[in-house]
């Protein structure tokens, strides 16, 4: 079964016959994380780089500084990974193709990203971010492995 997340949101399924999708990234960033080992796979859909940006979202995936520790917590105790055996990928965080983009949001949810994992000691095994332009993945549980989209220029 396809499962499609929004923006926000964060979805993780040990169902072999599952894939996962979120559609058009582009400021936004999608980490995903995969247990080869359990066959478990989360992903999460980054509006934000840190909480406090704009007015509190309630949704758990909105900002990077709540979603990437929450999307490793359910992991390692709802699904017993152990956060060694997981693997990282991370997509979008695109810019704006204007050059007033004064917030560069892509970048930051991507710096932020990284940086959170790098405090775990895990790195990212793939990614594919920047450019100009918008991507939808999808990603299988059964295997790990990601197909990306491209869509239209961001402008």
């Amino acid at each position: 079964m396809q499962q499609i997340i929004g923006i926000g949101e964060y979805t993780i399924s040990n169902n072999e016959q599952d894939s996962v999708k979120t559609f058009a990234l582009s400021s936004c960033v999608a980490l995903t994380a995969y247990s080869p080992y359990r066959k478990v796979l989360g992903m999460v859909h980054i509006a934000l780089p840190e909480t406090g940006i704009v007015t509190t979202c309630d949704l758990p995936g909105y900002y990077a500084d709540t979603a990437v520790p929450l999307l490793v917590r359910e992991m390692c105790t709802e699904y017993g990974c152990l956060i060694g055996e997981l693997t990282f990928q991370l997509y979008g965080g695109a810019k704006s193709s204007f050059k007033r983009d004064v917030f560069k949001i892509g970048e930051r949810n991507i710096q932020a990203v990284k940086a959170i994992l790098a405090s775990y000691f895990v790195k990212i095994e793939a990614e594919d971010t920047g450019g100009i332009y918008g991507r939808t993945i999808e990603a299988d549980v059964a295997t790990g492995k990601t197909r990306i989209e491209y869509n239209a220029v961001i402008l």
